[in-house]
């Protein structure tokens, strides 16, 4: 069966593979498998990239937005608000700084967070509040900052959205943003990978400490930190990856736009892009009824739709002592249904996802 995946990673990858494969014999060559040249060179080149003046490599996705958490005061005895419609690894995060999980709706249009019910769950123990960017447009962290004063720190998780951008800015622009390379992602690692971006020398030295075992020199140990780091391999890959990000995203966008004309007239309810965002499409989004039907015919059929994201975090096992009633978040998640984009998408093989998903709505 000719399959349309639901991202094509070997397409990616034919895209930069002679470059990665130069990078990877620098690599070896030089035998800097943990941090060294190559990885500060990505960290400035995707400092650059985000409009601002530092990058810090890590591990993996969760492991930045832990560790932009913990530099910002987040610990034991505060609280952070979420979304309740995000992937695990947001709540996660913020539960290994032992700080408390407090969830609040999304938005029943764009799916991001309601600003009015964080900004009202604020308590004195609030010591962040973490939005998510979700599905590749960012998430009104102005209006979060406003709301929440000086006290309450904005960490953004944005996994979902390099290179997207809000009336101008990108995500960490006021304050600090986590970011994660897994390789699905727009600017996607062979492997785990994340990065750290903020305006502030202070936090970024912070988090480098905590990644680095709580120090910046061997054997030197000025807090209790932890081990997470970029590693070489992983920061030639990124940056062969991240000279074609910013084109790639403007094919993201071209597959969008061709999605919204085709399914016009379908029962299916379009994504909606919030006023004043550069949107770069991680992931198009529909919703529509009989969705565990319709992804079934899909997925028989050989289209790669997905699900992001099935189970709101206070339905999980892992969370489900957090209680309380999410509408929105409730009401989306089992209508939601990711379609295929990437760079590389045709508008013929677009043509054949909304042909097949037009039958199994009928």
């Amino acid at each position: 069966m000719n399959t349309i995946p639901l991202v094509d990673l070997a397409a990616a990858h034919a895209e930069v593979a002679e470059e990665v494969e130069t990078g990877f014999k620098r690599i070896i060559a030089g035998t800097a498998f943990i941090g060294g040249a190559e990885v500060a060179a990505f960290e400035q080149e995707y400092a650059a990239f985000s409009g601002l003046p530092h990058c810090v490599g890590v591990a993996n996705g969760t492991d930045a937005l832990e560790l932009a958490l913990r530099a910002v005061g987040v610990g034991p005895g505060t609280e952070v608000i979420l979304p309740a419609n995000t992937f695990i690894a947001t709540a996660e995060a913020v539960a290994r700084t032992g700080a408390r999980v407090v969830l609040v709706d999304c938005d029943p249009r764009t799916y991001l967070i309601d600003v009015d019910a964080a900004l009202a769950a604020i308590t004195p123990a609030t010591r962040a509040i973490a939005p998510v960017h979700l599905y590749g447009q960012m998430a009104p962290v102005e209006l979060l900052r406003a709301g929440a004063g000086p006290g309450v720190a904005i960490v953004e998780d944005a996994a979902q959205c390099q290179g997207a951008t809000r009336h101008g800015h990108g995500a960490g622009a006021g304050g600090i943003a986590a970011t994660s390379f897994y390789p699905g992602k727009n600017l996607g690692a062979y492997g785990d990978a994340g990065a750290v971006v903020t305006a502030s020398a202070e936090l970024a030295t912070t988090v480098r400490t905590l990644g680095s075992h709580g120090g910046l020199r061997k054997y030197t140990h000025d807090l209790v930190g932890m081990n997470s780091r970029l590693d070489g391999l992983q920061a030639a890959v990124l940056r062969a990856k991240l000279a074609r990000l910013a084109d790639g995203n403007e094919r993201r966008r071209a597959a969008a736009a061709r999605y919204d004309e085709l399914l016009a007239g379908l029962d299916v309810v379009r994504p909606v892009t919030l006023d004043g965002n550069v949107h770069v499409w991680h992931i198009y989004c529909v919703r529509v009824d009989r969705r565990d039907e319709v992804l079934a015919e899909l997925n028989a059929a050989g289209i790669g739709a997905a699900i992001h994201y099935p189970v709101p975090v206070h339905r999980t096992g892992a969370f489900a002592a957090l209680g309380g009633s999410f509408p929105n978040a409730e009401a989306v998640a089992p209508r939601i249904l990711s379609l295929p984009i990437y760079p590389q998408i045709t508008p013929e093989q677009q043509a054949r996802v909304v042909s097949t998903l037009a039958a199994a709505l009928r």
